[in-house]
């Protein structure tokens, strides 16, 4: 019966700790975004030279920055994702 109670109690704990509300797949979405932009400027950096190319990946750093802390905040809001529109979502995503 104690195994019971500890294993039930470890699994709610687990599931207030990920809040299931989507927000997870959401800050995952908004990090990934980011991390392709970041990926296209490190690649146009590869491509150029001397400052240009250290701007880019000054600018690729930044915007990966920026989605970590975008995908922190979507996380952190427990927005209930499952009730946003597509339209809500995206934009969330992107930043707006």
């Amino acid at each position: 019966m104690k195994t019971l109670l500890a294993a039930t109690s470890a699994a709610l704990l687990l599931l207030t700790a990920c809040g299931g509300n989507g927000d997870d797949a959401l800050a995952d979405r908004a990090e990934e975004a980011a991390e392709n932009r970041a990926d296209m400027l490190d690649a146009m950096a590869d491509n150029s030279t001397g400052g240009q190319a250290e701007a880019l990946e000054e600018r690729a750093d930044q915007i990966e920055d920026m989605g970590e802390m975008q995908a922190e905040a979507i996380d952190d809001s427990d927005v209930d994702a499952d009730r946003l529109s597509d339209a809500q979502k995206n934009a969330m995503v992107e930043g707006r």
